[in-house]
């Protein structure tokens, strides 16, 4: 959601504020700008339990899986996330934690990808259990890290540590192996 101040935050607190904004489902995306910012990926608990990442600040049902940045926040979120797992690593591990549950079928490209029936089904899959929030902000590589180092999302694994890390790392693999 757009940040509830009059200006765009600044500072790491500011977007994290931002960011802890009523989530939204992913069929409500018409407000999504397409400027610089933000955006925090949220789910059940029960989504990935075995990946404990933090509750939502203001709904306990939701907790947070990841956070991104973009130059441009529409186009990340609906033109990679929602569409190509070509171009989005955050498809790509969900669709290597997902492989024995929903058995996705991958082919090579340049890269790993999910045959197109299974790029539609990974979409309808992120529509029914993830929530989104996001906040515009000027230059979001300035904060972007402290807020991952704050909040610590799970599907962050560059910033993982612990079990979650080797989750996501064997989870990377398997779908790598998956062709």
């Amino acid at each position: 959601m757009q940040s509830p101040h009059p200006t765009a935050p600044h500072d790491a607190a500011d977007t994290i504020t931002a960011l802890s904004s009523s989530s939204r489902a992913l069929e409500d995306l018409s407000m999504l700008p397409a400027a610089p910012g933000l955006y925090a990926w949220w789910a059940a608990p029960e989504v990935f339990s075995q990946l404990p990442g933090p509750t939502h600040p203001t709904n306990a049902g939701i907790r947070l899986l990841y956070i991104g940045l973009a130059t441009n926040l529409r186009r990340r979120i609906i033109s990679n996330h929602l569409r190509r797992s070509g171009s989005s690593t955050l498809r790509r591990t969900l669709a290597g934690l997902l492989l024995d549950t929903e058995h996705y079928r991958t082919r090579r490209t340049d890269r790993v990808v999910l045959v197109d029936e299974d790029e539609i089904r990974l979409t309808a899959w992120m529509h029914t259990h993830l929530r989104l929030t996001w906040c515009q902000h000027p230059s979001p590589a300035a904060v972007e890290a402290t807020v991952i180092e704050q909040w610590s999302p799970p599907l962050n694994v560059a910033h993982a540590s612990g079990p979650a890390r080797a989750v996501i790392e064997a989870a990377r693999a398997a779908y790598s192996a998956s062709v």
